[in-house]
C-alpha cells in the first residue's frame, strides 16, 4: 500500500506533469520545491481518475435516480456537508500548527496536537449527532426539499444514513490533514479516487439489479470514504506515521487554545465559505424546483475541471508557504507566487475552449435528457476564473495565519450572496444562471483584497488588520 512517488514510476506519464512542473519551477532548487513536484504528479493521476469515476458516475445515478431525485440526493448532500465545518475550525489549525511543528521536527508535540484534536473532534461530532438526530425526527424533509410528501418516509432515513456515515468520516478525515501538513497531499488524494471507484461499482450493480432507490444510493455514497478512511488510518498510524500515533496519554487540552485560537477564526472562514459555495441547491431548490439543480450541478462539475487541476497544482502549497514563512525564505514565495500566476492564465485559456465545446460535451455526456443554457456555461466559466486567482493568494495568507482580513471580508460576501443570487434568479428570471452570476459578483472583495494583502506581507509592509 505504500505509495511510491519517486522520479521513475511518474514517467509514463509525462505530458501534462512534465509540462506543469517546468512552468512551477519545480524539477530542481529548493528540497520543498521537489517535494511539492512528487506530490503535484501523483495528485494529477489520482485527481484524474477521480475526474473520469465523477463523470461516469453523473449519467449511471441520473438515469437511476431520474432527474428530480437526482436532484434531491445533490441537495441532501448540500446539506448534510455542512456539518463538516463544524469542527470550529480545528482541522485547518491543526494543519497549520503540524506544520510548523513538523517544520522544528518537534513530533512529540506533533503527537500531542493529533491526540488532542482527535478527542476534542469527536465530542464535537458526538453531541451534533445526538442533536441532530432528535431535530432532524421533526423536520419535514419534503418541505425543505420542496418535494412530494410521499417521499417523506423515504428521505427520513436517506438523512439518517448519509449523517450517520458522514460523522464517522468527519472524524476519520484528520489522518488526510497529517498528510497535508506533512507537504504531501497526494496521499490524501488518493483517497477520493478508490471510493469514488467502490461507489461506481456497487452502483452500477444495483442500477441493474433494482429500481430506483434514494437509500441504496445514499448508502453506497456514504460508505466508500468510510471504508476507505478507516483502512488507511489503520495502516499508517501503524507504519509510517507510528509516531505520531493519537494516544490518549498525549491528549492535553492546554493545547486547546493555540488549537482553537487559529481555529476559530478558520472557523468563520469555513461557515462563510460554507454559505457562499454550498446554499446554491438549496436556493434553486427553492425557487425553481429539485429538478433544475440537476443541470446547475451537471454544468458545475463540467467545469470543476479546471478548478481540480488547479487544486491540484496548489494543494503542497498551503503547509510549504508554512513552513517557508518560518524559515523566512521570501525569495522562494515570491518565484512559487508568480510562478501560479503564470499557469493561472493557462487556466483562463482552458476555461474558454470548455465555453466553447460545452454543448457538444453535454450532449455526449448526458444526452438530450438535461438541457443546460449557454450563459449558464459561460458564467461557469467567470466563476473558475475568480476562484482559482483568489485561491492563490488565499493559499499563502492561511499558511501565515494572516486571516483576519479574510474573515472580514468574507463575511461581507456571505451576507450578500444570497440575497443577489435570489434577485437575479427570481426577479430577474435569469433561474440557475442568476444563481451563479450573484456568487461571481458577491466574491469581487476576495478578488481584489487577497492579492492586496499578500503583496503588503511579502514586502513587510503589513500593518493593522493586514498583518494579524
Amino acid at each position: 500500500m505504500e505509495l511510491n512517488f519517486g522520479e521513475r514510476k511518474i514517467k509514463p506519464i509525462t505530458a501534462l506533469f512534465s509540462f506543469v512542473s517546468n512552468l512551477l519551477g519545480l524539477s530542481k532548487g529548493h528540497s520543498r520545491s521537489i517535494k511539492a513536484k512528487k506530490n503535484i504528479f501523483a495528485s494529477f493521476f489520482f485527481k484524474g481518475f477521480s475526474i473520469i469515476i465523477g463523470f461516469l458516475l453523473v449519467p449511471l445515478v441520473l438515469h437511476y435516480l431520474g432527474s428530480e431525485k437526482y436532484g434531491i440526493w445533490l441537495t441532501i448532500s448540500s446539506i448534510i456537508s455542512w456539518i463538516g465545518f463544524f469542527d470550529i475550525g480545528l482541522g485547518n489549525g491543526l494543519r497549520n500548527k503540524l506544520a510548523e511543528a513538523f517544520a522544528v521536527k518537534d513530533y512529540i508535540l506533533a503527537k500531542t496536537y493529533i491526540s488532542t484534536t482527535y478527542i476534542i473532534i469527536f465530542l464535537i461530532i458526538a453531541v451534533i449527532y445526538i442533536f441532530f438526530l432528535i431535530v432532524s425526527h421533526f423536520i419535514p424533509w419534503y418541505q425543505v426539499l420542496n418535494t412530494s410528501p410521499i417521499l417523506e418516509w423515504e428521505l427520513k432515513r436517506v438523512v439518517f444514513i448519509v449523517f450517520t456515515f458522514f460523522s464517522l468520516r468527519f472524524i476519520l478525515k484528520l489522518i488526510g490533514i497529517i498528510f497535508i501538513a506533512d507537504q504531501q497531499p497526494a496521499y490524501n488524494n488518493s483517497f477520493a479516487p478508490i471510493s469514488s471507484f467502490i461507489t461506481l461499482a456497487l452502483i452500477y450493480i444495483i442500477s441493474k439489479t433494482t429500481s430506483s432507490s434514494l437509500i441504496y444510493i445514499s448508502f453506497i455514497y456514504s460508505i466508500s470514504p468510510v471504508l476507505v478512511l478507516l483502512l488507511v488510518s489503520f495502516y499508517y498510524f501503524n507504519k509510517n506515521y507510528k509516531h505520531i500515533r493519537p494516544s490518549l496519554k498525549y491528549v492535553d487540552f492546554r493545547h486547546f487554545k493555540s488549537l482553537a485560537n487559529l481555529g476559530v477564526k478558520f472557523f468563520l472562514l469555513q461557515v462563510t465559505t460554507l454559505i457562499i459555495f454550498s446554499t446554491d441547491n438549496i436556493i434553486i431548490t427553492q425557487i425553481l424546483g429539485p429538478t433544475e439543480v440537476t443541470p446547475y450541478n451537471i454544468a458545475f462539475q463540467y467545469f470543476s475541471i479546471p478548478v481540480m487541476i488547479f487544486t491540484i497544482i496548489l494543494s503542497p502549497f498551503w503547509s510549504a508557504f508554512t513552513d517557508a514563512w518560518v524559515k523566512k525564505e521570501i525569495n522562494w514565495i515570491k518565484n512559487v507566487i508568480n510562478k501560479l500566476l503564470l499557469f493561472w492564465l493557462v487556466v483562463g485559456g482552458v476555461v474558454f475552449i470548455l465555453i466553447l465545446v460545452s454543448k457538444e460535451f453535454y450532449f455526449i455526456w448526458v444526452g438530450k435528457e438535461v438541457e443546460i443554457p449557454v450563459v449558464l456555461s459561460a458564467l461557469m466559466g467567470l466563476y473558475v476564473i475568480i476562484r482559482t486567482e483568489n485561491s492563490i493568494f488565499v493559499n499563502f495568507i492561511n499558511g501565515t495565519g494572516k486571516i483576519k482580513l479574510q474573515v472580514y471580508y468574507l463575511i461581507i460576501e456571505m451576507i450578500i450572496n444570497i440575497p443577489i443570487s435570489v434577485f437575479f434568479a427570481r426577479n430577474l428570471e435569469m433561474g440557475s444562471a442568476g444563481v451563479i452570476l450573484g456568487t461571481c459578483i458577491s466574491l469581487t472583495p476576495s478578488f481584489v483584497l487577497a492579492p492586496l494583502q499578500y503583496l503588503k506581507i511579502i514586502n513587510n509592509k503589513a500593518t493593522g488588520i493586514w498583518n494579524r
